[in-house]
């Protein structure tokens, strides 16, 4: 069993999570992108989008915007593409996620605290809730187990021209339904640097 075999029934069954429905998206700026994102994005999206599949996608649209948020965070923080990420196979929490983000500049090696997963879908984000939260579940135990533990876990389903987020607490889970469309990505870059940088204590950027 892997993370890609969790439906979001049987991740909130086996995990004991309480599931809501709600926004937690409350305090963000826009973040206007960098010249280059910006000019990179009106030729790569619709050709992202024209190709339809999940690599194009990932490589041409999602990909860019997370280094993005890694400058403007001034490379603080480490992004990590198609990585295993196993923690628990006895539980399940075993296989490659598409995007891990940490809140350690450690390039290397994935370092505590890991605080974001973005999983990237060819189109239905519903498909990937399950998925994705199990990935939060195992980002959590991963903190934990690395004595780094933070309070919020937050997860991305997204299919690069559509967004979705989810928060992990504890044993619960917050999805907000709603679907946030790229372009225009000021309000993505915005949300996901709000998200990253939530226990950078002291730190201004």
């Amino acid at each position: 069993m892997a993370y890609s075999d969790f439906s979001l029934r049987k991740v909130s069954q086996d995990f004991k999570l309480t599931l809501t429905q709600g926004t937690f998206l409350c305090e963000y700026q826009l973040i206007s992108p960098s010249a280059y994102l910006a000019q990179f994005l009106e030729k790569s999206l619709p050709l992202a989008i024209a190709l339809g599949t999940e690599k194009a996608r990932s490589e041409m649209i999602i990909c860019p915007i997370l280094i993005e948020v890694r400058e403007i965070l001034q490379r603080e923080i480490s992004l990590f593409s198609g990585i295993d990420f196993t923690v628990d196979q006895s539980l399940g929490l075993n296989g490659v996620c598409d995007f891990v983000i940490s809140r350690s500049p450690e390039q290397i090696l994935i370092s505590a605290p890991v605080a974001v997963i973005v999983e990237a879908k060819k189109d239905d984000l519903n498909a990937g809730l399950g998925q994705c939260i199990a990935e939060m579940v195992a980002a959590q135990r991963f903190n934990q187990q690395q004595d780094h533990p933070i309070n919020s876990i937050y997860g991305a389903v997204t299919t690069g021209s559509l967004w979705r987020f989810l928060k992990l607490e504890a044993q619960s889970v917050t999805i907000d339904l709603t679907e946030y469309p790229v372009p225009p990505v000021e309000r993505i870059l915005g949300i996901l640097v709000s998200l990253v940088s939530d226990n950078f204590l002291g730190k201004n950027f």
